[in-house]
């Protein structure tokens, strides 16, 4: 199971963003970079068990839940497991863009400055929408497959 193609796209669109900002010179890319150092091990978690459960969104919302979709599972769970990390993350990498931001302004970056903001507003879409989303696909997952209780 793997990340649905948009967000994939999306953070790997990020990241190109990040490396060519880190190529500045002076503090913007020294700030581009660590923003780069703290947010990668994030992502590469995020792709491991925190978006993968919404590659079964378009199905689910066709109303097909199969055996298959179990593998689910154990990512949602880990996700719910490690959700108050992800969040802690997210704190430090936006205190890192924060000083990105300030960076790119005093430089007079635009594209730096649209970058920060777009970083802000990923991590706010993931804990609003995509965390929560994919905590619901396993919870709708686990429901569906489990069997019917025998009504007494």
């Amino acid at each position: 199971m793997k990340a649905p193609p948009s967000l994939r796209r999306e953070h790997e669109e990020l990241h190109a963003d990040l490396a060519r900002a880190g190529q500045m010179p002076g503090l913007l890319g020294q700030t581009a970079r660590e923003v780069a150092r703290i947010m990668h091990p994030h992502f590469l978690r995020e792709d491991e068990y925190a978006v993968p459960p919404l590659s079964l969104l378009p199905r689910l919302a066709r109303g097909q839940v199969t055996p298959d979709m179990a593998e689910v599972l154990p990512l949602v769970a880990r996700l719910k497991e490690e959700m108050p990390l992800m969040i802690e993350e997210h704190r430090a990498i936006l205190g890192a863009v924060r000083a990105f931001a300030l960076a790119a302004e005093s430089d007079g970056d635009e594209k730096c400055i649209r970058l920060a903001a777009e970083l802000t507003v990923h991590a706010q879409l993931e804990e609003e929408v995509l965390y929560p989303a994919a905590l619901l696909v396993g919870e709708y997952v686990k429901a569906k497959l489990q069997p019917q209780r025998v009504r007494s």
